[in-house]
């Protein structure tokens, strides 16, 4: 039996979650998402709560079901409170800042680097190495931030790169003489 696919989602006030077929859609006050789903498993509404159960007892089938209730339960919390990932820069004159529509990265090259910021996130640098990613839809925004920390992936000898809020980087130690 699955431990998270049994725990049924909870909608919260002022979400709208519509069902239709194997299409679940959610709007609340960040915008509007929506999954489509397989048809290994069912959907219902019950009041505030919305139970996924497996059709049959396949494994693929209790495979998708915990599945689709994360995806279900993704999207309703992206529209009502959002996703927020964090990246720290570490090294000496590496920085970011945002322009425009860019977000510009100074990270040790000969160059800067400029990201585009994709339609529905957010990039904030109270800092200037310290980035704040968020949005509403949780894949789009673990994306953004899986391709920005790509720019300049932490090294392991000095630290020095971008890398996730908590994420421990594993130090070496240098040559001996």
């Amino acid at each position: 039996m699955s431990r998270i696919g049994k725990h049924p989602i909870k909608v919260p006030a002022g979400v709208e979650v519509t069902i239709d077929g194997l299409s679940v859609s959610a709007k609340g006050k960040l915008g509007m998402l929506s999954v489509d789903l397989t048809d290994d498993v069912s959907i219902k509404r019950e009041d505030d709560l919305i139970v996924v159960e497996p059709r049959e007892s396949s494994k693929k089938a209790k495979t998708m079901w915990a599945t689709s209730r994360s995806r279900i339960a993704n999207i309703v919390t992206g529209v009502d409170t959002g996703f927020t990932k964090t990246l720290e820069i570490t090294g000496v004159g590496y920085r970011a800042a945002v322009q425009g529509k860019d977000l510009v990265l100074n990270l040790g090259y000969s160059h800067e680097v400029r990201y585009p910021i994709p339609e529905g996130i957010k990039i904030a640098c109270e800092k200037p190495t310290s980035v704040a990613i968020s949005g509403a839809d949780k894949q789009v925004v673990g994306q953004v931030a899986s391709e920005i920390r790509a720019k300049r992936p932490p090294e392991p000898f000095k630290g020095k790169g971008v890398r996730y809020g908590n994420e421990r980087i594993l130090r070496k130690e240098g040559k001996k003489k």
